[in-house]
């Protein structure tokens, strides 16, 4: 499995308050297989139920907050 490590500064403001992350299906697939985990405090991960959409060819990944974690994709 691949990943990409999600950053805080990645996330980019909504018009309704959540927080998102943009990538292209180039980068990451179809989108049918990902996971998306959130980093805590103590370095562990926890898998969260991230809204995800998709758009043309771009997959955005919402949230209420911007968050230090990864995705977990098949390459």
């Amino acid at each position: 499995m691949a990943h990409r490590n999600l950053h805080k500064e990645d996330f980019v403001p909504t018009d309704d308050g959540r927080y998102q992350i943009e990538y292209k299906k180039t980068e990451i697939g179809e989108g049918s297989n990902l996971t998306v985990e959130k980093r805590n405090e103590d370095g562990s991960y926890e898998v969260i139920q991230a809204m995800i959409r998709r758009l043309n060819d771009r997959i955005f990944i919402s949230w209420s907050e911007p968050f230090e974690g990864r995705l977990i994709f098949e390459k």
